[in-house]
């Protein structure tokens, strides 16, 4: 089944580049990958800190960020319990693997001075929480075992939600996708569904480009720093 298999990177934007990979490194124990201007925007920076080898959390500088408010309630919810405008990222969790090293983690955030939450049993995870520079709200977290969806959709909440006892079948069981021989073409540009935030003429513009030439206008393979023979 064609389905994503993992977090590659979560992104989050910043006005203190520096502070944050002094945060994510040295707290969080995070070794810095990647540090570099962000490929075709003009005067941005992108960092990458190492979770594994194919998981990475991303910090993003871009010019006049220093000019957006940061408004608790608004763009940051300021803790696990509070709100946000809706598609903006509530809080992060981060997942390590036994509650030895939870427990470990928080012992790690303490000799930094930086106050801690529990832990706290959820049942299907085990958790502690924390703040981080700019107004972040982050987690960290640890199962024993595979969340148990018979156990953990409760129908009086997907009741709620507006989810038939049908619609929550099809959610746990989503429909497999067998690729077509040929690429699919770009659908139209429909009011209805999600958009990035372009200026709409080149919007339109750009996703009736083909591949090939998207490909090679936009991509940019070599790092900055060459490699050694």
């Amino acid at each position: 089944m064609t389905q994503p298999s993992g977090v590659h990177h979560l992104a989050i934007m910043t006005k203190d580049m520096r502070g944050q990979i002094e945060f994510f490194s040295q707290v969080l124990g995070m070794p810095l990958v990647a540090l570099y201007d962000m490929h075709g925007v003009d005067g941005a920076w992108h960092a990458f800190h190492r979770l594994d080898d194919t998981t990475y959390l991303a910090l993003c500088q871009v010019p006049a960020v220093e000019d957006v408010p940061s408004t608790v309630g608004l763009t940051h919810a300021g803790s696990g319990a509070g709100v946000s405008a809706p598609g903006t990222m509530q809080h992060v969790a981060f997942n390590v693997s036994s509650e030895d090293e939870l427990l470990a983690l928080r012992d790690r955030l303490g000799t930094h001075d930086i106050v801690v939450m529990g832990p706290i049993d959820h049942g299907m995870c085990m958790s502690i929480y924390f703040a981080g520079p700019e107004g972040l709200t982050l987690e960290a977290a640890w199962s024993g075992a595979p969340i148990d969806p018979a156990c953990w959709i409760d129908p009086a909440v997907a009741e709620q939600a507006g989810l038939s006892v049908a619609d929550v079948e099809r959610f746990r069981s989503p429909a497999p996708f067998a690729r077509p021989a040929e690429p699919v073409a770009q659908p139209a540009i429909l009011a209805d569904k999600p958009h990035l935030a372009y200026p709409p003429e080149d919007y339109a513009r750009m996703v009736a480009l083909p591949d090939h030439v998207v490909t090679a206008a936009a991509s940019m393979t070599d790092p900055p720093v060459p490699a050694r023979a």
